[in-house]
């Protein structure tokens, strides 16, 4: 099976090409083409924007595209920031700002009220239309401060309550694979796609 990936995020990218690899034998993942323009991701839920993405790039190639997308749902604020995790500091917010922008909106706030959870929705779309679509979610907590330097985004501040009390950015990447909202969302997805042959 070859299919392109949507994601113009390099840590993205990787984290999906390393799960779907292990989950699917014979794939052949291929690099969103660099000359393609970005997708506005104007869809209000992760499903829409994931769509959005594999649509877009599998019209622009002819071939299946793969796309997620993912958001971190903090209940102390109401299930923000949600489909607007990456840009929940500014349109050109970098993970730092993201993380500062969570840490500062969460101050002061009790740690058994800063539960959170990160949601991925994975999405393979051909060029005619059909699609593949499955879910990934991880439970955790928001921590009062970063911890560990692996991962990106929300990493450092997000706590699986299923881990032994370290960080995603803590974690090896196996270990966060296993636990991980995209890599569960990732390991359905490919059980959905083996049904296809």
């Amino acid at each position: 099976m070859r299919l392109v990936l949507a994601s113009a995020n390099p840590d993205k990218a990787a984290e999906i090409s390393a799960i779907l690899s292990a989950a699917v034998s014979g794939l052949d993942l291929v690099p969103r083409p660099a000359d393609l323009a970005d997708v506005d991701e104007t869809g209000t839920t992760l499903l829409e924007n994931a769509r959005l993405k594999a649509a877009a790039i599998a019209s622009a190639t002819g071939e299946a595209a793969v796309a997620d997308d993912t958001g971190l749902a903090v209940d102390a604020l109401e299930g923000a920031p949600g489909v607007y995790s990456a840009r929940f500091a500014g349109e050109d917010a970098t993970y730092a700002d993201n993380v500062a922008k969570m840490l500062k909106e969460l101050d002061g706030i009790a740690p058994d009220r800063r539960t959170a959870r990160f949601e991925t929705v994975a999405l393979v779309r051909w060029p005619d239309g059909r699609e593949v679509a499955a879910t990934g979610a991880v439970e955790g907590v928001i921590t009062t401060a970063p911890r560990g330097h692996r991962g990106f985004g929300y990493d450092p501040i997000f706590q699986p309550l299923e881990g032994d009390g370290r960080t995603f950015a803590e974690l090896v990447p196996m270990e966060k694979h296993a636990l991980s909202h995209r890599g569960r969302a990732f390991r359905a997805l490919a059980a959905e796609l083996a049904k296809l042959h």
